[in-house]
């Protein structure tokens, strides 16, 4: 995985094959193949445009700040939704209290992983807000120099801490963005009028975010003996700093049905996991955490975790609200955009 979007060179559009005269000859690139190239240049386009623009925001921003990605327009949408009993979307949003979004991305991920999300959210008239947690995404960090949740989620809380006074946000987290989502209602009850969890990593006080996964992967104590997936960034006589999925084995887990350019988006602009806040029990107290309005939001295609695994969550720790999304992988903000945009906004008007 690397760690900054990348353009891929071009295949070669010629083909030679031995024979004739003169020992080989160029064959044209059949019309299948061209359009194919093409799709691929424009992918390759559209992820150096994402990189080069969210570098600009990162300096804007001093890198810890949030990111708007993949904004494709700021127009609202004045179709009626399906949600809004036939309300115009402007005038419902018009009648929110809090129209801002802040969207945590999963492990290995970052903030581009939401531009649709994004675009469609701001088409709404809502104010989406995204974060790259330290040493993902385009965050300068090493992550292998992050062994912290409190280190890990600092881009987080920091947004938080300079929110206005009175001012409070609707907090959503993916798959281990869950963690820093309970990390943050613990810290800021007020600031976070409701929390989302996306197929996410909801735990109980003094869990580890990677027990969720204990069933795919197994207990943390064998995983960390066993794992052919760890990275060892100080040495291998040193306790594992990361950890990351081949490529093949990430499109079976996380992309089951997404589609194949998100999916190579995916591919060059995901890096590795860093090891230590995954493994760190959360302090979680009833008084500030367990006062939050928290949601569940699950998949129920995904090979990542579970709808086993989401249902036993959704049982242990009783939230507010439970949706389900039929025909979702780990990554719904791919496979299944639109739903998980009505969900939202869903959320969002509950009072």
């Amino acid at each position: 995985m690397g760690n900054r979007v990348m353009c891929m060179k071009k295949k070669d559009v010629a083909i030679r094959s031995s024979g004739g005269g003169d020992g080989s000859r160029s064959k044209r690139v059949s019309r299948s193949q061209r359009k194919l190239l093409s799709d691929e240049e424009m992918l390759h386009r559209r992820a150096l445009s994402m990189a080069i623009h969210q570098a600009q925001l990162s300096q804007r921003f001093d890198g810890s700040i949030s990111r708007r990605v993949g904004s494709t327009s700021s127009r609202r949408q004045t179709l009626s939704d399906p949600f809004s009993n036939n309300q115009q979307v402007p005038d419902l949003v018009e009648s929110l209290t809090v129209k801002k979004f802040v969207l945590v991305h999963g492990e290995g991920f970052g903030a581009w992983c939401w531009y649709k999300t994004v675009a469609s959210l701001e088409e709404t008239g809502l104010s989406p807000v995204t974060v790259d947690l330290t040493g993902s995404g385009f965050s300068m960090a090493d992550a292998n120099s992050v062994s912290t949740l409190e280190e890990y989620s600092k881009p987080l809380i920091e947004l938080l801490q300079n929110l206005l006074e009175e001012e409070k946000v609707i907090l959503v987290g993916h798959s281990t963005g869950g963690a820093c989502v309970s990390y943050a209602l613990e810290r800021f009850p007020e600031k976070i009028s409701k929390a989302v969890f996306i197929c996410a990593t909801m735990v109980s006080d003094g869990q580890r975010p990677f027990d969720v996964f204990a069933d795919q992967l197994g207990s943390a104590e064998r995983f960390m003996e066993e794992s052919q997936f760890l990275i060892h960034g100080n040495g291998k006589d040193k306790p594992a700093t990361g950890f990351t999925f081949e490529k093949q084995h990430m499109k079976i887990l996380y992309f089951n049905q997404s589609p194949n350019k998100d999916i190579a988006l995916s591919m060059i602009s995901m890096r590795a996991v860093p090891l230590g806040p995954m493994m760190e029990k959360l302090s979680l107290s009833a008084e500030r955490y367990g006062k939050g309005r928290r949601f569940y939001v699950q998949t129920l295609d995904d090979l990542a975790l579970s709808p086993d695994v989401q249902e036993k969550l959704v049982r242990e720790n009783s939230p507010e609200g439970v949706y389900k999304i039929k025909g979702s992988d780990h990554c719904p903000f791919f496979s299944k955009p639109q739903s998980l945009h009505k969900i939202l906004l869903e959320i969002a008007q509950i009072p």
